[in-house]
């Protein structure tokens, strides 16, 4: 059973608010610590200085790499190294990286790529960070992987010989195959997996809270329950899946964290029983409350796709 877990939530999951707000509500919600997107609040500052203000609020587990362009940071391998620089400065073990797209013409960063001998000497200072590279999604109206390697055998492959590690995203992966447990398999056999991004998937968008989309969420907490799996599970949702009101994002952001708890095995299942089922007429009483509570989309500018 694993019993090493770190739950964390990406602070993509709460774009909405400011960094520091959002990092209150991940400490206040009982998360372990938090996944921290490189984005636009990271343009024109002191990121060393960003990042030690926000460890004084909650840990930072990991740190995903930029996936747009921002001001000072250069292309994708440029902001790699970027951000595996800044890691090392403030103490953070991971970073996280999206591969190549040959839809956008990455060709570049594509050959950069497969330079590499070894990602962990090479990028990730002799091991002093963990490199991941992240699964990623199917997508348009074909419903096709516009990335390298979105072969579930390929990227085993070439994590293997270039000595990556891996994050493994149930929602990209399910936005492909919705029964996608025996891809997770595959990976976790490989001994590469180092964190997961956990969200649903249906209706053809990514991000959902578990349990509005069609993946079998619970069942695979169930499977990684019995594994010797030590890494993180980081919620990692869209921000509008929540209401508006901060008070009952917190809510839900208390009641997925221990929901991840006990599917896993690190909670009594009990621990559920204290979040009361809220019904309408609650909403009704408070009509700002609950807006848009159930308006899942995909992610926006700043937040992972």
């Amino acid at each position: 059973m694993s019993t090493g877990l770190k739950i964390s939530l990406s602070s993509g999951s709460l774009f909405t608010f400011p960094l520091p707000d959002a990092f209150e509500m991940a400490a206040e919600a009982g998360f372990d610590g938090v996944e921290l997107i490189i984005n636009q609040d990271f343009q024109r500052v002191n990121p060393v200085k960003v990042v030690r203000k926000l460890q004084e609020i909650a840990p930072i587990n990991s740190i995903h790499a930029p996936f747009m362009l921002l001001d000072g940071w250069g292309g994708p391998i440029q902001s790699l190294f970027h951000s595996i620089d800044l890691a090392a400065e403030t103490g953070i073990p991971l970073v996280n990286f999206h591969p190549p797209s040959w839809k956008h013409l990455e060709i570049g960063f594509w050959r950069w790529m497969y330079r590499i001998r070894d990602f962990q000497k090479e990028v990730g200072m002799d091991g002093v960070v963990l490199v991941t590279l992240e699964n990623m999604p199917c997508s348009g109206r074909l419903n096709i992987n516009p990335n390298i390697l979105s072969s579930t055998h390929d990227m085993i492959n070439f994590i293997h010989e270039h000595n990556l590690y891996l994050t493994f995203d149930t929602t990209h992966m399910g936005s492909g195959k919705a029964n996608f447990i025996n891809d997770f398999y595959l990976f976790y056999e490989s001994g590469r997996i180092r964190n997961i991004h956990f969200s649903d998937y249906g209706f053809n968008r990514e991000h959902l809270i578990p349990g509005h989309g069609h993946l079998p969420l619970t069942r695979f907490l169930n499977h990684l329950k019995h594994t010797d799996y030590q890494g993180c599970v980081t919620l990692e949702v869209s921000p509008h899946e929540f209401p508006k009101n901060k008070n009952l994002i917190l809510r839900s952001l208390q009641e997925l964290q221990t929901y991840i708890r006990v599917e896993t095995g690190m909670l009594p299942i009990e621990e559920m029983e204290r979040f009361e089922v809220l019904y309408p007429a609650d909403i009704e009483e408070n009509p700002d409350d609950l807006d848009d509570y159930h308006s899942g989309s995909s992610f926006e500018s700043g937040v992972a796709v």
